[in-house]
């Protein structure tokens, strides 16, 4: 059977290294030029990091590397979670580039020759934004629209920026809660400490809006819509497949058995059902076992059955 070979590996890993670099811009253009600046930050250690930046003066992106350590830690520990190096690489990375496209920053390289025009007045302290507090919403629809694109390419490229997803893990084997439900708990409290901190009811209207955008944008660009999908498979490599994805995607999966209209003969067509974060490895599985197999992707709208009461956290790929 086909295999995908040496090169062609190393060919799409470091395609994905570079993706992951493309996509923190995003990610940084995001938080640093729209975000941060006004502590709208939606949650995640992004929300963490604006707390250690006001008490303490740590860079944003310095912070980030910093709080994500102990998470790290913590989810080795009480998770036993494994977390592969394109997660760790992209935490590190949107993290650098978040410091290192802020204004000041790009300024000192001599990439801005001045400040003057990114330079604002918020209660009475001076800040650094693309737009100043008069265009605030537009800065709250522009820094969630970026950051959410930024996110869905680094999924896309299989990496992670770690923050809240083991938290969230955490939460789901300790308190047997379902994701979406950890979720909730840990941004809900990230927000309103961020609200307490600053002393402002709206940053917690603010966190809302930016989570919500954020979510949908970043669901759009890594995924697409909606949550479940559905996949025929048609390979002379079905075993392997078969094989891949039970263990590399812990789904069951069904035979089909068909008829080849042009051959005629006897085929056996894999059926499996997926979330769609997992679309991605599928494609990977698929190709990887064979180069020439056909596949067909649908959207799955509601699916009752093991598996999908209680969505997993994968931060291994």
């Amino acid at each position: 059977m086909p295999k995908i070979t040496k090169k062609q590996y190393l060919q799409r890993e470091i395609g994905r290294l570079v993706g992951i670099i493309f996509a923190s811009i995003f990610f940084a253009m995001g938080y640093s030029w729209f975000l941060l600046p006004y502590n709208m930050a939606p949650g995640g250690v992004g929300g963490l990091s604006q707390i250690l930046y006001y008490f303490i003066g740590i860079p944003n992106g310095v912070s980030m590397i910093l709080i994500n350590i102990p998470l790290f830690i913590i989810s080795f520990i009480f998770i036993g979670k494994s977390f592969g190096s394109k997660s760790l690489y992209g935490m590190v990375v949107s993290s650098v580039m978040t410091d290192l496209l802020s204004f000041p920053a790009l300024h000192k390289m001599g990439i801005i020759a001045d400040l003057k025009p990114y330079t604002h007045i918020l209660n009475g302290r001076r800040i650094y934004a693309m737009l100043g507090p008069e265009d605030i919403l537009l800065s709250a629809i522009a820094g969630s629209v970026l950051l959410g694109i930024g996110l869905g390419l680094i999924f896309r490229f299989r990496g992670s920026t770690g923050g809240t997803d083991i938290p969230v893990a955490l939460i789901k084997q300790k308190a047997n809660l379902s994701i979406g439900t950890g979720y909730y708990i840990v941004e809900t409290g990230i927000i309103l400490l961020v609200a307490i901190i600053f002393k402002s009811p709206k940053l917690l209207i603010w966190g809302y809006v930016n989570l919500f955008i954020t979510v949908k944008i970043t669901d759009l660009v890594s995924e697409g819509l909606p949550y479940i999908k559905g996949a025929y498979i048609i390979s002379d490599a079905t075993e392997d497949i078969r094989n891949d994805i039970f263990t590399k995607l812990e789904r069951g999966v069904t035979y089909l058995n068909g008829v080849s209209g042009f051959h005629q003969r006897d085929i056996k067509i894999i059926f499996v059902v997926l979330n769609r974060r997992q679309v991605p490895l599928l494609t990977d599985i698929v190709k990887d076992a064979d180069p020439d197999a056909f596949m067909i992707i649908m959207d799955v709208y509601d699916v009752l059955g093991y598996g999908f009461n209680s969505r997993s956290l994968n931060l291994s790929e």
